[in-house]
């Protein structure tokens, strides 16, 4: 598992979702309500595992990808678009299913989550493929993972994050415990595959020292 796939296969995810909302019966109001709140709660748990377990390594190791002038300032960007996408998504619970306001609501919310999702693909995702090692891009996915499982039965409370405390507290040069954990066992597993690939006595060695 890698992080950064991960991340992308939901987005993807969430692209469809929203794509299946823009074809959906507009009288079948039971089921847009059903369609939205899957999604809601896949946008909201999403972007708090990525908050908990991605941007703290990408602030640690990250420079900044593509058009992004610093780590800091992508993953602040990325912690406000995530605070605009729990505002559209607010918005939409507070209005009718279905009516013009609640489409209002998603188109917005949709609007800004495709905007998050490719300057992340671009900036972030980008950028943490080349500092992070695979066995760290690894434990995040299953860290991550794990996180959305237990979660998205009920979904969890939004809560928005005020983007630059959050880079401030979350930025550090001492590797976290899981950046530790993937060291000790990329460390193991060289020592492992130097010992197996290690020459054995072959039969022709045997025979030369007869």
């Amino acid at each position: 598992m890698d992080i950064t796939d991960v991340i992308l296969r939901q987005h993807d995810e969430q692209r469809r979702m929203f794509a299946m909302l823009e074809e959906w019966p507009r009288d079948d109001r039971e089921g847009l309500a059903a369609v939205w709140k899957r999604l809601e709660i896949l946008l909201e748990v999403h972007a708090e595992a990525e908050e908990r377990y991605f941007y703290p390594e990408l602030l640690r190791l990250g420079t900044g990808g593509a058009d992004a002038e610093s780590v800091d300032e992508e993953v602040e960007d990325a912690v406000k678009d995530h605070n605009e996408i729990r505002d559209a998504v607010r918005r939409v619970g507070r209005s009718e299913t279905g009516s013009d306001e609640w489409w209002t609501a998603v188109v917005d919310a949709n609007v800004h989550n495709s905007d998050h999702m490719g300057e992340e693909e671009r900036q972030d995702l980008a950028d943490f493929r080349q500092r992070a090692s695979l066995q760290l891009r690894h434990e995040i996915a299953v860290q991550f993972l794990r996180y959305e499982a237990v979660r998205w039965a009920e979904g969890i409370t939004p809560r928005d994050k005020d983007p630059e405390e959050y880079v401030a507290e979350q930025k550090t040069d001492e590797p976290s415990a899981v950046a530790q954990k993937a060291a000790r066992e990329a460390e193991e597993a060289a020592t492992t595959d130097a010992v197996t690939s290690e020459p054995s006595l072959t039969a022709s060695d045997d025979a030369d020292e007869d």
